[in-house]
């Protein structure tokens, strides 16, 4: 298996987890966002960007950026669709 090639990533969370109202987090099975996919949700999302140019701001290849905003959209669907805590992994993989 290849590396895992460095991937540039520059927002903040303000939160660590999300969860369902009312159940402790102690009955909760757990899904994990990576900072990654935090990105790219944030790129393709919240700033509107077509995934060529959110690719070019993570300096990856379309390619990548289209399996990790999959990957993130699945994750976010399982936790709110089976009643998961999603939580938000920060930490930082490039710093620049």
């Amino acid at each position: 298996m290849r590396p895992k090639k460095r991937r540039h990533t520059c927002c903040d969370v303000n939160a660590t987890y999300f969860k369902p109202r009312g159940i402790p987090m102690s009955t909760l099975e757990e899904v994990v966002l990576e900072p990654d996919e935090i990105e790219a949700l944030r790129l393709a999302h919240l700033q509107s960007l077509y995934q060529e140019d959110a690719a070019l701001r993570m300096k990856i290849s379309r390619t990548t950026f289209s399996r990790i905003i999959d990957s993130a959209h699945k994750k976010v669907s399982d936790a709110i669709v089976n009643g998961k805590a999603l939580r938000l992994d920060q930490r930082q993989q490039n710093e620049e």
